[in-house]
């Protein structure tokens, strides 16, 4: 008897295997294409930069290097791994046709750009409408929270720049759709900035904004359905201006930053004015307390803003800033809406820290860096790096349910993405079978069969 040596099994590897799939859960990501139709809708859109004799379809094109995307690309080569499995993504164009492809919709500029958002802003009312009780907007609003995105270079890129934080890179705008805590998010803006671009640019909030909800359903363009929500990056007169100007429409929950004149009026809020914070399950927030400024601290703002204070403990070893008071962390925002407790606005402005949540999953889907070199071809890469997000979104949102619907990416490709399967055919059919073994694998399987139940897109 051989002695084992090592903690792990010796086998032996063959090139030789038959009718295996990699990456087989990725059939969730493709059953989510077809049942959204986002596959016609893309196709539509990038009709005018078919060439007549093309063999691959423009629209085929760019969603395939989203999916390759979504299950952890991040570059437009990482396509072959999608070109290595026809028999699940279908035939897949080659490198140079892909590149090809990019620069072509990166010279029709603005053009190509509003194509690709005009379909997923299309598809994305379908996906809400078939979602019921699950969509963003099923308590009758939405909510869109906006926030800068470092994103680092490391070589000489168009419009890279030094950033504020000491790197180099670009410093893009994004905007997402808030899913709530049943779920996670999608994204519906992005505006690519140099690195210097500042955090407080007023223009590029109201120009992200602009494009944030031309991709929500008309009908959130009136009675105040959607609720913007920044940091205090957005908390400028000209932006805070604008929202107030949309109010028929729109309402704000804006971060600001603490100056002296609010730091003064906080030290004067009697102890009676304050009230203790609350958590999202509805109890006291531990050491936490908001209150309503008033008076001349709201001189030159627009009418109907109100200016809303939390005071609380800082957590063990953190450090106070000057702008805090009395030992407590000062944090204020601006506000139009009314009717509501000051403690449940504040919860709801809080809430803005799951944009941070985000931002992470989009670092981990194509924004860990923009590996393209023109400032153009790199407009066209957030757009795929959008329809990624929209597809995992879609996915967890139409197929799965209880905490898998809270997976970020990373868990997805872990645990269902990365299941193994074999292409089997029978009676003319072909069957992909997973692997019994695989934890996860009743995971899959339970939402192949809930998006084969959704009606197919008109």
């Amino acid at each position: 008897m051989k002695k084992r040596i090592g903690s792990y099994p010796h086998v032996r590897v063959e090139g030789s295997g038959r009718g295996v799939v990699s990456q087989a859960g990725a059939v969730l990501l493709v059953g989510t294409v077809r049942k959204t139709g986002l596959d016609t809708a893309i196709s539509a859109a990038l009709a005018p930069w078919r060439k007549p004799r093309a063999v691959h379809d423009p629209g085929k094109i760019l969603l395939d290097v989203a999916l390759a995307v979504a299950l952890g690309g991040d570059c437009l080569a990482d396509v072959g791994m999608l070109r290595a499995e026809p028999a699940v993504f279908g035939p897949v164009a080659s490198d140079p046709t892909v590149s090809r492809l990019i620069n072509t919709l990166a010279a029709g500029r603005q053009r190509a750009l509003d194509a690709i958002r005009s379909a997923r802003s299309h598809v994305r009312q379908h996906v809400w409408k078939v979602a019921g009780q699950t969509a963003p907007d099923a308590t009758g609003s939405v909510t869109v929270d906006l926030d800068g995105v470092l994103v680092i270079a490391h070589s000489d890129k168009e419009d890279t720049a030094a950033t504020w934080k000491k790197t180099f890179g670009h410093h893009p705008l994004m905007a997402f759709v808030d899913h709530g805590t049943g779920g996670t998010g999608e994204p519906v803006a992005a505006l690519l900035r140099p690195g210097n671009a500042g955090s407080n640019t007023a223009a590029d909030h109201i120009t992200t904004t602009e494009l944030a909800l031309t991709q929500l359903p008309k009908s959130y363009r009136r009675g105040r359905r959607t609720l913007i929500r920044t940091d205090s990056a957005g908390g400028t007169h000209e932006f805070v201006a604008w929202l107030a100007k949309h109010g028929r429409w729109l309402s704000y929950s804006v971060g600001m930053a603490i100056t002296d004149a609010i730091h003064q009026a906080v030290l004067k809020v009697p102890p009676a004015a304050w009230t203790p914070a609350v958590e999202p399950d509805g109890e006291i927030r531990d050491g936490a307390w908001v209150a309503e400024l008033t008076g001349d601290m709201l001189d030159g703002w627009p009418k109907g803003m109100r200016l809303i204070v939390r005071k609380e403990r800082p957590h063990p070893g953190a450090q106070l800033r000057i702008t805090d008071a009395d030992g407590m962390r000062i944090t204020c925002f601006a506000t139009d809406t009314t009717g509501q407790p000051i403690a449940e606005l504040e919860l709801r402005h809080r809430l803005r820290a799951r944009a941070e949540d985000r931002i992470r999953a989009a670092r981990a889907t194509g924004l860990r860096n923009l590996p393209l070199h023109d400032t153009a071809q790199n407009r066209v890469w957030l757009e795929i790096v959008q329809l990624a997000l929209d597809l995992l979104a879609w996915m967890a949102m139409l197929a799965l349910n209880g905490k898998a619907r809270l997976w970020e990416p990373r868990h997805l490709r872990l645990r269902l993405f990365s299941s193994a399967g074999q292409l089997v055919t029978t009676g003319r059919r072909q069957i992909l079978r997973l692997a019994r073994h695989w934890p996860w694998m009743p995971v899959v399987t339970d939402a192949v069969e809930r998006l084969d139940q959704l009606p197919n897109p008109v």
